[in-house]
């Protein structure tokens, strides 16, 4: 029995990681530095700190990331400000449908939970999160399984009711999401953004779907027991 969803935001609510990506394009050029896009999608799905790392390796330990992310962020947080974000196809629709079945509804995101909830509230679908849990309240991001947990964890914390981990699905987008709801043990569905879905995707999931209209079709087949179960 299907008792609680736990999404993903960037890539998955939100049509967000191609507007990050287009918004460290430019900055890098103001600094000299060019071919970020590749280092832009090496970071999809995990934190600050290792999205660091990833950059340091790529351009040196004496990397400026934390100043040009500052700069990045500037940007991102007056386009998001704007209206300018787009939701995803479907997200209204698959909320409604699982808030209307009793379904809860948590999020587990890698960026900080005040980037999460000021998104969430412009959009206008934060009131249907009973549970927002950003990176910035975990030990470790994405791949470790600490913010799904914690999600889970929170979700019986506050719910009416006792939700086991195989009683919940996730919604992912990237590679180092799948990997930590694998670890976590959670069920997870993939519907791709920016990143293509590979062989360990597809072996880590339960099915990997085109968007959340397909997504919310796999629900509603798995709660009518249609999938034989």
């Amino acid at each position: 029995m299907l008792k609680a969803v736990i999404f993903d935001m960037d890539g998955v609510l939100f049509d967000s990681e191609q507007a990050i990506i287009d918004c460290w394009v430019p900055v890098a050029q103001k600094h000299g530095i060019t071919d970020v896009v590749p280092q832009c999608l090496q970071c999809i799905g995990i934190t600050e700190t290792e999205s660091a790392k990833v950059f340091r390796s790529v351009y040196g330990q004496d990397f400026p990331y934390e100043e040009i992310r500052k700069e990045v962020n500037e940007e991102y947080r007056e386009f998001c400000d704007a209206g300018k974000l787009p939701v995803k196809p479907g997200v209204t629709e698959l909320l409604e449908y699982l808030a209307e079945g009793g379904v809860k509804i948590a999020l587990a995101s890698s960026g900080d939970r005040s980037h999460v909830e000021r998104l969430l509230g412009t959009a206008g679908i934060l009131p249907f999160f009973q549970v927002i849990i950003g990176g910035d309240m975990v030990a470790r991001g994405k791949p470790a399984p600490d913010v799904f947990l914690k999600a889970l964890e929170e979700l019986n914390r506050t719910g009416d009711m006792v939700i086991e981990r195989q009683e919940a699905l996730i919604i992912e987008d990237s590679y180092q999401g799948i990997r930590a709801a694998h670890t976590a043990q959670i069920p997870a569905i993939m519907v791709p953004d920016l990143l293509p879905a590979t062989e360990e995707c597809s072996l880590k999931t339960l099915a990997v779907l085109g968007d959340l209209f397909e997504a919310k079709a796999f629900i509603e087949s798995r709660r009518s027991g249609r999938d034989g179960e």
